[in-house]
């Protein structure tokens, strides 16, 4: 009997993907850290140690057919490591941790490797739609870890029959979502103005119930095979038009001051500074603001056309299903 691996499977996406692979009635295997209070599915569960590159994969990859690699460190916040430490340990964990897991699957025999990578392999901000011809410039070391993660799983897997398929998704809600979009609602569901009037960007974003489908499409659809993918809704926003979208779906009052963006980014570095003395994040900082008005825009008809699909949901039907 054969199952699909899932690795990351307790975390934001992984929860959704294993409601969406047991809608279609799949076999699934879960790989987690631990075994937390937390209600799990009632399906296979293997426990691994930290994600390194020496992780033994042994008793996860048993009888392995098809593997969704979402486990990964994406946020590292501890004001007392400096940027070189920070960089080492998405290193770690990104890099080599999937190099590790890619190395054991191919000797396993795992047929297909979906890699969830990130559109911060490419870029942070882009004011140009990014398509999967646009060079890579990862200006972060999360998203040079990605990248250089999945440099390894396209040269490992060349050397092997396995196939892979690597995504490159956008900033991804949905429900329980964490990051900046949790705080964005918070700040919204508070009903006070806000001082975003003045912004002018577009920014891609994508429900993780478009995100779950496109992955369920990878598993299975011949023509994803030794591909990536950039993954968006396909309707871009502005800032001012996300706030207003989410708070007609909270309900609340819209009010958009407008305050400059200089000033904004003044704040964004004084939250910056209050964040060094109290070693606590704040809902806004530089990081924040300028994602906030900055503009990062995809292409993603490649998925499209290629696997003929379509979002099952439109942002205004994944925003509804976020905040009800």
């Amino acid at each position: 009997m054969k199952y699909i691996l899932v690795t990351g499977a307790t975390g934001f996406i992984g929860r959704h993907l294993i409601t969406r692979l047991q809608d279609l009635n799949w076999r699934v295997k879960l790989a987690i850290r631990h075994i937390s209070n937390e209600k799990l599915p009632s399906i296979n569960i293997s426990v691994i140690d930290n994600i390194n590159e020496t992780t033994d994969w042994t008793e996860s990859l048993k009888d392995i057919n098809l593997l969704v690699h979402l486990a990964g460190s994406a946020h590292i916040f501890t004001k007392e490591k400096n940027h070189h430490e920070k960089e080492q340990e998405f290193f770690k964990v990104n890099t080599t941790g999937t190099a590790n897991l890619v190395k054991q699957s191919i000797a396993a025999g795992v047929k297909h490797f979906v890699f969830i990578s990130s559109i911060g392999a490419m870029a942070t901000l882009s004011d140009h739609p990014l398509t999967e011809t646009s060079p890579c410039q990862p200006d972060t070391p999360y998203g040079r870890s990605k990248l250089q993660a999945e440099q390894a799983l396209i040269e490992l897997a060349s050397q092997s029959s396995m196939t892979w398929t690597i995504l490159r998704p956008t900033l991804v809600y949905g429900s329980g979502n964490p990051g900046n979009m949790e705080r964005l609602i918070k700040l919204i569901n508070r009903g006070l103005p806000l001082p975003f009037g003045l912004v002018n960007n577009r920014r891609s974003l994508l429900y993780v119930g478009n995100l779950v489908d496109a992955i369920a499409t990878c598993l299975t659809h011949p023509n994803a095979k030794n591909q990536t993918f950039l993954v968006s809704d396909g309707q871009d926003l502005s800032t001012p038009e996300l706030i207003h979208k989410i708070a007609y779906h909270l309900e609340r009052p819209c009010h958009l001051l407008p305050v400059p963006p200089s000033l904004l980014k003044l704040a964004g570095h004084l939250g910056d500074t209050i964040e060094q003395f109290t070693k606590r994040p704040l809902p806004l900082n530089s990081s924040t603001i300028d994602r906030l008005l900055g503009s990062l825009i995809v292409d993603s008809s490649h998925i499209r056309n290629t696997l003929n699909w379509e979002p099952p949901y439109t942002v205004d039907e994944g925003l509804s299903k976020t905040l009800r």
